[in-house]
């Protein structure tokens, strides 16, 4: 599975939002999974959105098909857009799904990794966070991502901001130590976004 982030700075918030209702006509594109995403918890003029696609090629041929027409009516509306593209490693908990109506929020994890590191992230990820993650009370799924260059994305849903804000205050700084996150991680800018139900797909 393809996962495509998008996150940009919204300048026109109505325009914008009515633009994103338009992306209801990903549906019936073939591979097409499911897309969702929402505003920024931290930066209220910051959006999220999260897309997901069975393959590239089925990406590839959306992007040079339908894109553009989907699009047109966010012209403006935004800027500063950054898109990312992660390949789907493997699930944070099990079976994730790209199903947004049961979260009330999402927590993005974005990491650039030593490039002699990240089998080692990626080992710590599925042995320490991911355990930890899945026993959390709230957690309701989540996806390791990964993309060329030892980038990764972790994408984790929860029922509840105070949920999640448990978990963060309980056990990272503990579980960061424990996998030596600190030797292995070269950036990592993350977010909590509060999802908007409108803009699933």
């Amino acid at each position: 599975m393809l996962v495509k982030w998008i996150r940009c700075t919204v300048v026109d918030r109505r325009g914008f939002e009515r633009g994103q209702r338009k992306w209801a006509g990903l549906l019936g594109e073939p591979g097409f999974r499911g897309q969702g995403g929402g505003w920024s918890r931290g930066r209220p003029d910051v959006a999220h959105i999260f897309a997901f696609w069975e393959s590239r090629a089925f990406y590839d041929s959306f992007m040079a098909r339908s894109h553009d027409r989907l699009a047109a009516s966010q012209v403006g509306t935004f800027k500063d857009a950054q898109v990312k593209l992660f390949d789907h490693r493997f699930d944070v908990k099990t079976g994730f799904e790209p199903r947004f109506a049961d979260a009330d929020v999402a927590r993005v994890a974005h990491c650039r990794v030593h490039e002699d590191r990240a089998e080692h992230f990626a080992l710590m990820q599925e042995k320490v966070w991911n355990p930890a993650m899945a026993g959390s009370p709230g957690m309701l799924r989540g996806l390791f991502g990964e993309a060329p260059g030892s980038e990764f994305l972790v994408l984790s849903m929860w029922q509840s901001a105070a949920e999640h804000g448990k978990y963060r205050v309980e056990r990272v700084e503990r579980l960061g130590l424990r996998a030596r996150t600190a030797a292995d991680v070269a950036a990592l800018n993350g977010d909590v976004v509060q999802l908007e139900p409108s803009w699933t797909v």
